[in-house]
């Protein structure tokens, strides 16, 4: 869990954009345990089968750096690369066995506890104000996105947030498939972040995510009069033992909600959005005339 605000005892995680609150952005302590752990093991296993990096790289598809960085546990390997270094390793599972581990150390500390809290979700919705939802964004785009954070990231810690965002989107995949609901601003649609060609493949994503039996999106055109989502954007969570689960964005913090008044405010504003928003199919030829003017 992340730390308390306001008095409150409420858990306090890092935005869905591209910010935390610290100013000094090292890795977690723990994920970098895990980073050391699983780059020694390798090394061990590579030494053993007397194999270079350069020859195990490859041998499982990976640049000689790629290896180098694991092993020092600069780099958070992919469950890919665990799998096939295991099998040209010969360790028989013990390397891929790390895969679960690995997972888990993707996502940072603060949002650990909400990535959890969405793989439990039965039903998911989310209103963005200012940038895509993470779920909802390809890898350049979050690339893009986490690229423009100032203080800058390191390209280390940009390639761990890529990857716990990246590991989030199973949900779209996960059976049986929760009801994912997204209303987005106009803006967030038109903003080139990471530029013209990126915005592209980001439209050509949403066309492609939103044709899915259990996913609706919608477009809150700018030219609305009336608007309920002025405190900013918001996630909302319903988990299989009915509760729900409130996640409020700030600029350099946002908040986990279980107090049923508190979730309750955000569901009716929620609803609200959505009734204000083009309907899904509306969007999603919204969408694809702004694909087609990009």
């Amino acid at each position: 869990m992340g730390a308390t605000s306001g008095g409150k005892g409420r858990p306090v995680f890092t935005t869905d954009g591209a910010d935390k609150a610290r100013w000094d952005g090292d890795l977690d302590n723990d994920s970098s345990a895990v980073m050391r752990a699983v780059g020694r093991q390798i090394k061990v296993w590579r030494e053993e089968a007397g194999l270079t990096q350069t020859e195990l790289g490859s041998g499982i598809g990976y640049g000689v750096d790629m290896v180098s960085a694991v092993e020092r546990g600069y780099r958070l390997p992919k469950p890919e690369f665990l799998d096939k270094a295991d099998h040209v390793l010969g360790a028989r599972g013990k390397i891929a066995a790390m895969t679960r581990d690995v997972v888990e150390a993707r996502y940072p500390k603060k949002v650990r506890h909400l990535a959890k809290l969405e793989r439990e979700a039965v039903e998911l919705g989310a209103y963005g104000n200012h940038n895509l939802h993470g779920l909802l964004q390809t890898e350049e785009y979050t690339r893009a996105l986490f690229g423009m954070r100032r203080p800058a990231y390191s390209e280390d810690e940009i390639e761990q947030q890529v990857a716990a965002r990246m590991g989030r989107q199973e949900i779209f995949t996960r059976q049986p498939a929760p009801l994912l609901t997204f209303v987005q601003e106009e803006v967030t649609l038109r903003r080139p972040l990471g530029g013209r060609m990126v915005l592209r493949r980001q439209l050509e994503h949403l066309l492609e995510v939103g044709h899915l039996r259990h996913v609706e999106i919608q477009v809150m055109p700018t030219s609305r009069e009336d608007h309920a989502g002025m405190g900013g954007q918001l996630q909302l969570l319903k988990l299989q033992d009915g509760t729900g689960v409130g996640h409020w964005e700030g600029q350099l913090c946002s908040l986990l909600l279980s107090d049923p008044k508190e979730v309750l405010i955000l569901e009716m504003r929620y609803g609200i959005l959505r009734s204000r928003a083009l309907t899904p199919r509306e969007s999603l030829a919204f969408i694809e005339k702004l694909l087609g003017e990009t």
